[in-house]
This record gives structure tokens, C-alpha cells and sequence, in this order.
């Protein structure tokens, strides 16, 4: 399971090194085999290999009669790429997936589960500060009586 927040730096040729908490995990489990594609808030999500195939399947069994499935498709489906970490635990970040995300330098890597979120750190920044002015007397029936 991962989760935390990292602050990152991407390289001058689009590098990200996964932290080292996360890197032998990701090792045991995928041999460091990746999936990144774009998320509709505007950041990059970071899959496992295993855990992105149920979610590829489930996407492609979707009628494609419907525009919105249509446009979820080319979103999840049209911005996959397939990424290996090297051998220093870097993964290469395409053009086509930082400009989608705004990357800049200065990344946050965001562990959600069986996910990764990456942010660009300024974009990061303005989630956190709407997540704080988030009215929780609106909240989803889903979280009724939910405690932490």
C-alpha cells in the first residue's frame, strides 16, 4: 500500500527517482513495470503494472456509444504509457504526460492506495488549500458517520 507525500525534483530530461520507501515495493511487486496516464483533475496518475490492467479492461468493456465514456477513454486509455524504472529507480516522464500535468521541476508524489498521484508542486498546493475550505456539512452520504 502506498501512501505519504513526497516532494521531488524531475531531471532536466524528465526523470522522477520514486523514493526509496516506494522503489523496492514497486520491484517486488511489478519488477518496477509502470502505467501513467492522465487523471481529469490534471495530474498524472502512477500505476503498478498489475493494478492498471483491471482498470484497462473494465474501460475497454465500456459501451463507447456514450460521449462521456468516449471522452473518459481518451483520457485514461489515450495518455497511457508504459514505463520501466531503471536501474537507479528512475522513471522517464514523456513530454506529451508533463505538459498534459504542467509539470514543472519541483513534483509532489502523492501515495493513494494502490496508486500514486504526481502533482506539479504549485498545482499540489492550490488542492491543499481547497481541500481546507471544503465545507464538511456538504459531505457525500458515503462519509455519514465516518470517523478517523
Amino acid at each position: 500500500m502506498f501512501q505519504g507525500a513526497a516532494q521531488l525534483n524531475l531531471d532536466s530530461k524528465g526523470r522522477l527517482a520514486i523514493p526509496a520507501r516506494h522503489r523496492d515495493m514497486l520491484l517486488e511487486q511489478c519488477a518496477g513495470q509502470l502505467v501513467l496516464t492522465a487523471d481529469a483533475d490534471g495530474c498524472l496518475l502512477v500505476y503498478p503494472q498489475p493494478e492498471w490492467q483491471p482498470i484497462l479492461s473494465k474501460l475497454l468493456a465500456l459501451s463507447a456509444l456514450d460521449p462521456r465514456i468516449r471522452a473518459l477513454q481518451r483520457r485514461l486509455i489515450g495518455y497511457a504509457e508504459d514505463i520501466v524504472m531503471d536501474a537507479a529507480g528512475r522513471v522517464l516522464i514523456s513530454p506529451a504526460l508533463r505538459s498534459y500535468a504542467v509539470l514543472n521541476k519541483r513534483v509532489m508524489l502523492i501515495g493513494q492506495g494502490n496508486k500514486f498521484e504526481l502533482w506539479d508542486e504549485a498545482k499540489w498546493l492550490v488542492q491543499q488549500d481547497n481541500a481546507l475550505s471544503f465545507d464538511y456539512k456538504d459531505l457525500p452520504p458515503e462519509l455519514e458517520g465516518f470517523t478517523l
